[in-house]
């Protein structure tokens, strides 16, 4: 019986000490898996300045008196340089051109932008018009006419187009004028400085309903034009 139950516990002990020990999994540290998030950088550095109109027009805003056109020149509805600035601003909406955009915005002042006659006015500065035709960067411009919904983009999406289309169109310059067609409201310079405006009459099937007006704000830099200011005017509901 001892005989038995030795060879027993003898064997239970070689099978143990020849079995395979089980490996144990090692704990391997959690790794963090990062994320890249991708967002648009905003060219307007802190908080857009935004200008709420009234109705019926912007509130006026006084242009800074920064000089006058250059000896030689009557006014400046008579200065070449300003018909070459409104031809560069062409160039540079029709192009897709920054830079020379940046170089005819006013560099004390910057360059007032608006979509709607009574929306919002959002200013860039002219190292901000620099990456206007690239940066995603959205604003609120206001309200829609007709529809009231907000219009929210950025200026490449929202504003561009309308001056591309504008630019394209048979259009005439008209200084220190207003010119516009038919509209349901007061049409008015809302600023106290000069400006030309780009107009379009519209065409005769819809009724001449659809023309469209830029109002370009145009101030003197040691001699020399620069924008301050763009407004459109058109046929509102």
């Amino acid at each position: 019986m001892k005989r038995t139950l030795f060879i027993v516990l003898l064997g239970f002990v070689l099978l143990s000490a020849c079995a395979s020990p089980s490996a144990a999994s090692p704990t391997l540290p959690a790794t963090a898996t990062l994320s890249a998030q991708i967002t648009s950088t905003p060219i307007v550095t802190g908080t857009p300045i935004l200008l709420t109109g009234t109705p019926g027009g912007f509130t006026a805003i006084p242009t800074l008196t920064t000089g006058t056109p250059p000896a030689g020149s009557a006014d400046i509805c008579t200065d070449p340089q300003v018909t070459t600035l409104i031809n560069s601003l062409k160039t540079a909406m029709l192009t897709s051109d920054g830079a020379l955009l940046s170089s005819l915005v006013s560099p004390p002042r910057g360059m007032d932008a608006a979509n709607f006659r009574d929306g919002n006015v959002i200013n860039y500065k002219p190292e901000q018009a620099r990456f206007l035709f690239e940066t995603t960067f959205e604003v609120n411009w206001g309200l829609a006419p007709g529809s009231g919904l907000e219009k929210i983009g950025s200026f490449h999406d929202v504003v561009v187009p309308e001056l591309v289309k504008a630019f394209n169109q048979p259009y005439t310059l008209h200084c220190k004028e207003l010119k516009h067609g038919g509209a349901t409201y007061e049409v008015s310079w809302p600023y106290q400085g000069d400006f030309y405006s780009v107009y379009f009459p519209g065409t005769e099937p819809n009724g001449f309903m659809d023309w469209h007006t830029w109002a370009v704000g145009i101030e003197y830099i040691n001699g020399k034009p620069y924008l301050y200011a763009l407004i459109p005017f058109f046929w509102e509901p």
